[in-house]
């Protein structure tokens, strides 16, 4: 189970005790900012491409949506977003607990600079009733991430 692999990675780092799993389901923006009680801007959502054959993963705020011609500038592609199916085969999480921690060999992340406007957020822990509040930094230490990028719109 992907929240496993997710526990164990956080664990390694003494951090596991930072995740937390709900009742109920937080797969969606709206789901996890009730389930949180937080804003859902502050929640850390991770889409999944393929570029050039490869996985791509780009962690935006909440209140976004990926700016196909910003996208297609840094990537070089039209923005072809996973199935649920080939995410979860790909990537190592299913649809819902996408996050950026314990990701398959030779995914990509990337994070959007929606997300610099806060202090911390709340991305996924590979299932869809968990979530982990993280800094920036943070963020940016435990997802492995190749760069910031500016590829979504629909936030202020």
């Amino acid at each position: 189970m992907a929240i496993e692999r997710v526990k164990a990675y956080f664990r390694e780092h003494g951090m596991e005790e930072r995740i937390q799993e709900f009742d109920v389901s937080s797969a969606t923006v709206e789901l996890a900012a009730a389930a949180l009680h937080c804003e859902p801007q502050r929640i850390a959502k991770t889409l999944s491409f393929m570029v050039d054959g490869h996985v791509v993963l780009v962690v935006g705020a909440g209140d976004t949506k990926i700016d196909n011609p910003k996208y297609k500038a840094q990537f070089g592609t039209k923005a072809k977003m996973l199935s649920p199916e080939e995410a979860e085969t790909l990537v190592g999480h299913a649809v819902g607990g996408v996050c950026p921690f314990a990701v398959n060999e030779g995914v990509d992340v990337y994070l959007d600079v929606s997300l610099k406007r806060f202090e911390t957020v709340f991305p996924a822990c590979g299932s869809g009733n968990s979530a982990i509040e993280l800094t920036i930094p943070e963020l940016e230490e435990h997802s492995g991430y190749k760069g910031w990028v500016d590829v979504c719109k629909g936030y202020v």
